[in-house]
């Protein structure tokens, strides 16, 4: 299949921080897009078959994790992640030209986004009245199509797309904004890079004190770091979680196979959810790093084994 043939679905319309994150991959922006309403529109979508892929936020900086996306990964497809992407998010306040912030009165964007302009939008629009969309640039699509006084939280992409005027650029609470996105699919794990990680789903078969202890032992005694570690609701019985874990390794290293195996058998069911390249600052190089240290080591031991006497 090539790229031009290749349907991804991703959160729309045109000018999403999705659509800008999809962009940033090579082998992904010449793929046919095709935009859904809600994430939850594009999970289902890649698992009728309706597009090879689908491409959704899954965790932020500051808001923490995208739960509606998390929650649907866990409980409600059997998909795959194939990679992930971590893109600076840069929140800009825009409407219709002419437009100055004194004149705004309603404020829309999707909710994660106007959580985090709290600060601003207290000090620079006060009276405003803050109004959810399904995403930033749907609610820049609505900001040009109404009449004056409303204005849009969203990328500079989406008031390129709409023809808005930005009225404040970079307006988010707190520096440093990023959001990470995932690429699913309903089969396929990529082959290990040297960096990868590792997403799992356990829900414990028993609720004990100290349960939750005994599977991070078996992590660390295997020296297996987590690099994230976070609950949500069974949705079946009030007070019953299970655990969403990334974890640094991919599940062809032996040391991940054996730690998964031994969780499933002893504490907990597990979902996995995939096994997958890295992103972020010093990948490439980490992965680079680690090939030539695998290639040193093989090296290492076929010194050795050839010493062996026949």
């Amino acid at each position: 299949m090539t790229d031009s043939t290749r349907r991804i679905a991703y959160l729309g319309p045109a000018g999403t921080f999705t659509e800008q994150a999809l962009m940033s991959q090579p082998d992904l922006a010449g793929c046919s897009l095709v935009p859904m309403q809600k994430f939850v529109d594009v999970l289902d979508a890649t698992t009728a078959g309706e597009v090879e892929a689908g491409f959704v936020a899954i965790e932020n900086a500051i808001e923490g994790t995208v739960n509606v996306t998390l929650d649907a990964l866990a409980f409600d497809h059997d998909l795959l992640i194939q990679r992930e992407v971590e893109l600076d998010i840069k929140l800009n306040l825009m409407a219709k030209p002419g437009t100055a912030i004194s004149d705004v009165h309603t404020v829309l964007s999707h909710p994660i986004a106007n959580a985090q302009c709290r600060q601003f939008l207290g000090k620079e629009a006060p009276a405003a009245e803050v109004k959810p969309a399904n995403s930033t640039s749907e609610a820049a699509q609505i900001v040009a199509a109404s009449g004056p006084g409303v204005a849009a939280i969203g990328p500079s992409l989406a008031s390129a797309h709409h023809n808005l005027e930005l009225l404040s650029e970079d307006i988010a609470d707190h520096p440093g904004n990023k959001t990470r996105f995932v690429l699913v699919a309903p089969n396929g794990v990529p082959k290990p890079s040297g960096h990868d990680k590792t997403t799992v789903v356990l829900t414990q078969r028993e609720d004990r004190p100290g349960s939750l202890v005994t599977i991070l032992e078996e992590f660390a005694a295997r020296t297996i770091n987590l690099s994230r570690l976070s609950s949500r609701p069974v949705k079946t019985d009030l007070g019953t979680y299970c655990f969403i874990i990334d974890l640094v390794g991919h599940i062809s290293d032996e040391l991940t196979a054996d730690c998964l195996r031994s969780i499933r058998a002893k504490h907990a069911d597990v979902k996995f959810l995939g096994s997958y390249p890295a992103a972020g600052v010093g990948s490439t190089a980490t992965r680079e790093q680690a090939t030539t240290a695998w290639a040193e080591a093989d090296h290492w031991m076929q010194s050795l084994r050839s010493q062996v006497e026949q």
